[in-house]
């Protein structure tokens, strides 16, 4: 029998360095802050409307669109917020997790030959949903803070160098991962008026936008004057409610932008998990009634403040995160000059896994020296990693 050969376009993807990270912490019984996802339990009453739609049988499909309730408890969140109406018939689409909404606009909104612009390092989907359809990616580096600036930052005239008659999309991550950076409304202004002037859609990656810190404000890109018709975002359950093997995902934007989803999402997954959908839908109403948000934020803070105080003490000097639930460390002082390099010393000589943001990038040329870890994390295992990282400090 003839070996079966798979296709040429995902046979450049081989496994993941997440996958060789966790199963390496594994092996090596490290505690795993590479992980980007919560050790703890989401809301007891988020899990208990779960069960109970389950026991009121709501376990058929659902409308391939999403069900009602969950279209209209994410429209009333967007209203609360202050961003805009939304017709959650027309201006909405429930996805299995925000990865298919990514991978599903894409397909729904490039032809093969057009160009896509990612701003560099991004999270890892993006790269193989745009090659997968035929696009061609084109990046605009992210800078670490420097002397001159405090936060990440991108160099205004690459972005405009990025855009030509060619180009499609742009992927907008705000709250980023893995920089932890939040775009400024300025920042978003320049990408606002190039995305226009190049008639460019936006996919905007939102995941993290309630997870926000030191007075950051997450400004949806949709919001902009002349933005709303050019942009869909994308968000996500899993980070906000901690119940990110739910997959429950969920895009937002003009009708003809959500259409074009639609026809690409009911060939992918067709529907979502339906009990999961009404215990979603419980989520967002409880949150805007029961101070969740504030709580949320509340217990992140302190999270991140924990695991910073311990990087630092262990001679790992911290950049500034303003969203998400990732810091990146500088790993210079520790004298490796490759982070992949790093990050496996770090997990089976030192018991503490991170993962190596070369990842995140497609050109692996002068690449910042840093590690990524992960604060979504019960303290105790917070304070586990700081005895072994506070014992490896003392060693070297």
């Amino acid at each position: 029998m003839t070996t079966p050969r798979s296709a040429e376009r995902v046979r450049q993807f081989g496994t993941t360095i997440f996958a060789e990270m966790s199963a390496l912490a594994v092996q090596c019984g490290a505690v795993n802050l590479g992980q980007g996802f919560p050790d703890f339990a989401g809301p007891e009453w988020v899990k208990q409307a779960a069960i109970d739609a389950i026991c009121a049988d709501a376990n058929q499909y659902a409308p391939y669109i999403g069900v009602p309730r969950l279209r209209e408890a994410i429209a009333a969140t967007w209203q609360a917020q202050g961003w805009r109406t939304v017709d959650p018939q027309t201006e909405v689409t429930i996805t299995s997790g925000a990865t298919e909404a990514l991978f599903g606009a894409v397909q729904a909104l490039i032809n093969p030959g057009d160009e896509v612009i990612l701003f560099e390092p991004f999270y890892d989907a993006y790269l193989p949903d745009v090659t997968m359809a035929g696009g061609i990616p084109r990046f605009v580096r992210l800078h670490p803070p420097t002397d001159g600036q405090q936060n990440w930052w991108f160099d205004p005239a690459e972005l405009q160098a990025a855009f030509s008659s060619r180009t499609r999309l742009l992927m907008l991550n705000t709250p980023h991962n893995p920089t932890g950076k939040v775009f400024r409304r300025h920042e978003l202004e320049q990408i606002a008026d190039l995305c226009q002037t190049y008639d460019v859609i936006v996919i905007a990656d939102e995941v993290y936008d309630q997870l926000v810190f030191a007075g950051a404000e997450h400004i949806p890109i949709a919001t902009l004057p002349g933005m709303w018709e050019r942009t869909l975002t994308i968000n996500s359950l899993g980070k906000t409610f901690s119940l990110t093997g739910w997959k429950i995902g969920y895009a937002v934007g003009a009708a003809p932008l959500i259409a074009a989803l639609r026809a690409a999402h009911q060939w992918i997954t067709f529907a979502t998990a339906t009990p999961l959908q009404y215990a979603a839908a419980v989520a967002l109403e409880g949150a805007l009634q029961n101070g969740y948000y504030d709580r949320f934020r509340a217990e992140y803070t302190a999270r991140y403040r924990l695991l910073e105080e311990i990087l630092i003490s262990a001679g790992l000097p911290v950049l500034p995160t303003e969203g998400s639930y990732f810091l990146m460390a500088d790993i210079t002082p520790t004298g490796f000059r490759d982070d992949v390099t790093f990050c496996r010393y770090l997990t089976t000589e030192v018991g503490v896994a991170a993962i190596p943001p070369s990842a995140f990038y497609a050109r692996q040329t002068d690449l910042p020296l840093l590690a990524r870890f992960c604060f979504a994390k019960r303290e105790e295992t917070l304070r586990a990693a700081q005895q072994r990282l506070l014992a490896w400090r003392q060693r070297s």
